[in-house]
């Protein structure tokens, strides 16, 4: 199996299933007449990010991995999103990004040495299997879960299967 198809297809199958729990939240919001602001700025704990903004960050951690594992510019994404629909624009933006990245681009990335930013003023390099093992895939994998379980505790009926983008 080559590097890219551990990296690319995990990635678009999760922010399928983002986009399709989206489209499920939002319809559980209009049925119940529920504000869409009350589901886009939930979160589980207060002092966690709100659905928003797990969404924009694993759409973050698709692109920007796939650009960094291939030697690419690593592309701007700034937080504007505040509805349904701008937020599935950005997932779809993410998936049209990890879709332009080819197989060959991500030859070579597994022992590439990969920087990025670690908190404030601070940078890691790993090689480009650690990268996206122990870094990379657990942040985007948090993210999304987090997002899901967001809406699931706000009653919108979705499960694990949904979250697996399974249908």
């Amino acid at each position: 199996m080559s590097f890219y198809d551990s990296a690319a297809p995990a990635f678009l199958q999760t922010l399928g299933a983002l986009s399709d729990i989206l489209k499920k939240a939002e319809a559980h919001a209009t049925a119940r007449k529920i504000a869409p602001e009350t589901l886009l700025t939930a979160r589980l704990y207060p002092d966690m990010l709100p659905l928003t903004r797990q969404i924009q960050l694993a759409c973050d951690f698709a692109m920007k991995t796939c650009a960094r594992l291939t030697g690419a510019e690593v592309p701007a994404t700034p937080d504007t999103e505040k509805t349904f629909d701008e937020l599935q624009a950005r997932l779809a933006k993410a998936m049209d990004n990890v879709k332009s990245y080819t197989a060959a681009k991500f030859d070579g990335a597994e022992n590439r040495d990969v920087s990025f930013p670690a908190g404030p003023d601070k940078t890691m390099t790993l090689k480009g299997q650690q990268y996206l093992s122990h870094f990379a895939f657990p942040n985007f994998y948090f993210h999304a879960a987090t997002a899901h379980g967001i809406l699931r505790h706000n009653g919108v009926e979705i499960g694990k299967r949904d979250f697996m983008g399974v249908k």
